[in-house]
């Protein structure tokens, strides 16, 4: 399958300059239908032939990859006004989060998808076509149709189509998120919501009052005086700050040093009899207490007297009408709450938000404690009663829209689960964004056959196998447009270099006369990736790829033509494609066609990958989520038994059939040199 760039034009020339490159890159773009929208960024490279991570499993230590950025890549972008939850557990506009700041994500720990503290890594804005999404609870977010939101039935899309170009996973009426619910808007600091702050925080925790105090010398021993020690101090410097807007300076002091088992406690305090009065007139009841003076109320009980337990509300006290207050309060504000007496004979009793987390952050927003570890959802799983269902998803025109990429590839948007763009870390080490960079603007390393020319033949070279295709495919089809590969190939003759290649696409035919040369003068392998011949599963699990008997019929002419090619039946995925009558299918077409070796490599679940594998299954085959949150429970690599059972799989059919294996993950050191074995891109 060959990309015809032969009657193509330069529609435009630029240039721009990327970092740890010394030259400005030249940036061009071409008419052709596979290229509309994509541009290429024509670099000169410092060096072409790279080392391995050591704490990689790969079976050689150098590479090459002339390519950098993949042109089926994914965007997601939401509206800058959607509210993200952050780390401290309150929303922020998408448009004003920035690189570093800690929000929550999610990951799979168990069996269920829990809530976790991530970091940004990128943020950018563009302009596309806006969708508002209204769910049932009256939820609204405002996104590209590009952009996933989490559903019960997996990840999805904005909009989609059952059939052609843009048939895809999308949101129907049938469709619900998966989060906690809309957020709630804050409450601002108005002098009411100050004042019920004070009242419930100084009631709650703080000494306050006129003691008769006998001194030497004074006449008068009545003395007034005001202290709060906590030992949290956001909520000391939130009260000195709020009594301070009142006229009431305090001093600061450190009440209780920290121990083994306690933490330090600062202090303020002012004994003026005006401040002391001023207080007391500050904290009275109310004759009508507005909501803005219960929702500072509740903040304030809540920092003094409050407890948050993974999921669960509470606020304590001895005294009857601080608990009546607070019941009364989050009654008005339409929370179901709960007394609950202790049975001590201090009369102790606490007040239990109902409802599960929508309730408990909608209390968290709508009073705004202060104290951060109050806030934390870490942890909790992701289930809710919220009424997350699609109500209707309008389109809005084209709209500034913003997106992050995050260290879980997710984010919380008011209440839901969204997807953010993956940025590979070669992009963003380059100054690219992850909005539609990965997949539109591509790196061409031009010069990289005549630096591995010269790598070559640097007294300090060893000589070493090198692999090309163990990051991205060197025949995807801007191969076609630049033949970067014949020069490399070339070289690699030239220096009698051993080398393989690992590619899914039969544009490699293309320079079968120079691998033909290279076999003459030292070892060579040429090596597809071709986990099955199922139209559903390729489909699902490697779109935008050659049919994987094209690939098939590759491995026939290279071999026909005296090049060495084999097989990865890679990644061989438990459930999806190792029915022993699918591989022995594959098996014995290969070996029809002459493959020199064949070889298994079970699936690889490192980093981000794992949350899409798992996201896929939930999507196509829930049923199969269990077996594999048991196969990968202890990391990226799949348990060793099956791991096994997979590769002998391959081992079996190839021993009957002729075809020389190649060293699997199970297998004890080669008889020749392997091919790469790198799994093969999923999606």
């Amino acid at each position: 399958m060959f990309v015809r760039w032969d009657n193509l034009t330069v529609e435009h020339e630029d240039g721009a300059r990327l970092p740890s490159f010394k030259e400005p890159a030249v940036v061009r773009t071409f008419e052709a239908p596979e290229a509309l929208g994509t541009r290429f960024y024509e670099v000169r490279a410092r060096s072409a032939i790279n080392q391995v991570p050591k704490r990689s499993r790969m079976p050689f230590r150098f590479t090459i990859n002339p390519y950098r950025g993949c042109a089926h890549a994914c965007t997601y972008c939401s509206s800058g006004d959607t509210p993200i939850l952050m780390a401290d557990g309150r929303p922020k506009p998408l448009a004003e989060v920035r690189p570093g700041d800690a929000i929550y994500g999610t990951v799979w720990s168990g069996s269920y998808r829990r809530y976790v503290t991530t970091r940004v890594h990128d943020h950018w804005g563009t302009r596309k076509q806006a969708y508002r999404i209204t769910l049932e609870d009256g939820t609204e977010l405002i996104a590209s149709g590009d952009h996933r939101l989490l559903t019960n039935r997996g990840w999805k899309h904005v909009t989609g189509a059952e059939q052609g170009r843009l048939r895809r996973p999308h949101l129907t009426l049938n469709n619900e998120l998966m989060g906690m619910g809309r957020f709630v808007v804050s409450p601002g600091a108005s002098d009411a919501y100050r004042r019920g702050y004070l009242c419930g925080m100084i009631r709650g925790d703080g000494h306050l009052g006129e003691y008769e105090y006998s001194r030497p010398g004074r006449s008068n021993g009545n003395v007034a005086g005001f202290r709060l020690a906590l030992a949290d101090d956001e909520a000391l410097w939130r009260t000195r700050e709020y009594l301070a807007e009142e006229g009431v300076l305090t001093g600061a002091f450190l009440f209780q040093a920290a121990t083994e088992r306690t933490r330090k406690m600062l202090a303020i305090r002012t004994s003026r009899r005006d401040d002391v009065s001023r207080i007391q007139d500050l904290i009275a009841w109310p004759g009508s207490p507005s909501r803005q003076w219960r929702q500072g109320f509740l903040a304030g009980i809540f920092d003094a007297e409050g407890s948050w337990a993974p999921g669960l509300i509470r606020i304590g006290n001895t005294d009857p009408e601080i608990i009546g207050w607070t019941t009364r309060s989050l009654g008005r504000l339409g929370f179901d709450c709960v007394t609950e007496e202790t049975g001590r004979s201090n009369g102790m009793a606490s007040v239990r938000v109902r409802g599960g987390l929508r309730e408990q952050l909608r209390f968290l927003h709508s009073t705004d404690p202060v104290i951060t570890r109050k806030r934390s959802i870490a942890g909790i799983a992701v289930k809710s009663d919220a009424r997350l269902g699609v109500a209707a998803v309008e389109p809005l025109g084209e709209m500034e829209l913003f997106d992050i990429t995050t260290g879980t590839g997710d984010f919380i948007a008011n209440g839901v689960i969204s997807h953010n763009c993956f940025a590979r870390p070669t992009h963003t080490y380059l100054d690219f964004n992850a909005r539609e960079d990965f997949e539109r603007e591509i790196v061409v390393k031009v010069n990289v056959p005549e630096l591995v020319r010269t790598e070559l033949g640097r007294r300090s070279w060893k000589g070493e196998h090198v692999a090309l295709g163990t990051n991205t495919d060197p025949y995807q089809w801007v191969e076609g447009r630049y033949k970067l590969m014949p020069g490399i190939w070339e070289a690699m003759r030239d220096f009698a270099n051993p080398c393989s290649v690992l590619t899914k696409s039969p544009l490699l035919l293309r320079d079968l006369e120079v691998m033909r040369e290279l076999t003459e003068v030292t070892d060579f392998a040429a090596n597809l990736s071709i986990p099955t011949l199922d139209e559903k599963a390729w489909r699902e699990t490697e779109p935008h790829t050659p049919h994987p008997r094209k690939r098939i019929e590759a491995v026939a002419e290279l071999n026909r033509a005296g090049i060495p090619t084999g097989v990865l039946v890679a990644p061989l995925i438990p459930g999806v494609n190792d029915d022993p009558e699918q591989v022995d299918r594959i098996l014995d077409l290969v070996t029809e066609a002459g493959a020199r070796s064949v070889g298994g490599v079970a699936l690889h679940l490192r980093g981000e990958v794992r949350e899409i594998w798992f996201d896929w299954l939930r999507e196509h085959r829930p049923d199969l989520v269990p077996r594999y949150e048991e196969l990968y429970r202890r990391g990226a690599y799949m348990q060793r038994d099956e791991a096994r059972r997979l590769s002998s799989m391959v081992r079996r059919g190839r021993g009957s059939r002729g075809a020389r294996g190649v060293r699997s993950e199970e297998d004890g050191p080669a008889e020749a040199t392997p091919p790469p074995e790198r799994q093969s891109s999923l999606f």
